[in-house]
């Protein structure tokens, strides 16, 4: 089965404020995040690094062929080593770059990243004032990434930002907040234009309470199959902050023992769908190695 990870981060050190508190990466895996120590990797990943070399050692363990890397505002602005990523490692990554007008956008396209990502959700201003850089990203052949607010609000902006660029390839993160009221309405939005996808990046943390094997992250992926279709759905881990919790392949696996989808949906979901939408090819051949404790 080809696998891709259609939602994950890297970075080298995070030191960054959002709203005046501060995000910094510590020892020992963990970081200060709004003013609080978390455990926010694992704790072997002592340096504070979250790199590719690591993720690329989880990937071929977990038999991930490939890993679209977003970013987001609490891990400060990873542009230049997120190019040094994509040059290095082309067939294994699909890197997005941080950006807030035309002139970044442009910048970001130029050191050769392939989309961008908004974190919406910590936006203040409205989606439509960025139409300029949507546009762009529509005549380059980029990726827009989006996670939206957990209401209704940005639902509207959204579908017009769609509407206004019909060729933009668009990703809406965080599977739609399926915790929140605003699920259908955000998945929805892959009615809206033939180039509109929803990743599930962070649904097992948004289930983190309940746990492997998550059953009702699997019917809430049922449930967005059945409004808007599986070829329009795509796994992703939100890769390394849920592994502090579960390992990698377990980020996926909950999906590949479930009864509650069918082989074809299965393979759609976890990795074909994304090949075809990102663009990938010659992705490696990866067997399974036997655990020694099997």
């Amino acid at each position: 089965m080809v696998i891709v990870d259609a939602h994950s981060h890297l970075w080298l050190r995070q030191d960054t404020q959002i709203d005046g508190k501060r995000i910094l990466s510590l020892e020992n895996g963990r970081s200060i995040f709004f003013d609080e120590e978390v455990q926010m990797l694992p704790p072997f990943m002592i340096d504070g690094r979250n790199t590719a070399e690591v993720f690329l050692s989880n990937m071929n363990y977990a038999q991930v062929g490939a890993a679209v890397v977003v970013q987001e505002l609490i891990d400060g602005n990873q542009n230049e080593y997120l190019a040094e990523v994509q040059r290095k490692y082309p067939e294994r990554f699909f890197c997005m770059g941080m950006a807030w007008n035309e002139d970044e956008a442009k910048t970001v396209a130029e050191m050769g990243l392939k989309g961008i990502a908004f974190p919406g959700h910590r936006m203040k201003q409205p989606l439509t004032e960025l139409m300029p850089v949507f546009r762009l990203m529509e005549q380059r052949g980029m990726v827009l990434s989006m996670c939206l607010a957990d209401d209704e609000r940005q639902i509207g902006e959204m579908r017009e930002v769609i509407q206004e660029c019909p060729e933009l390839r668009v990703a809406i993160g965080h599977f739609g907040m399926p915790t929140t009221d605003s699920f259908c309405s955000q998945v929805m939005l892959a009615r809206e234009g033939r180039n509109v996808m929803v990743e599930s990046g962070g649904i097992t943390w948004l289930y983190n309470a309940e746990f492997y094997p998550y059953p009702t992250a699997v019917r809430r992926i049922c449930e967005a199959k059945d409004w808007v279709g599986i070829e329009h759905l795509m796994w992703g881990s939100d890769y390394p902050r849920t592994i502090t919790a579960i390992t990698y392949r377990m980020s996926y696996d909950f999906v590949t023992k479930s009864k509650e989808l069918s082989d074809e949906e299965k393979r759609l979901f976890l990795g074909e769908n994304a090949f075809r939408f990102y663009g990938f090819e010659n992705l490696p051949n990866l067997p399974y190695i036997k655990n020694m404790s099997e």
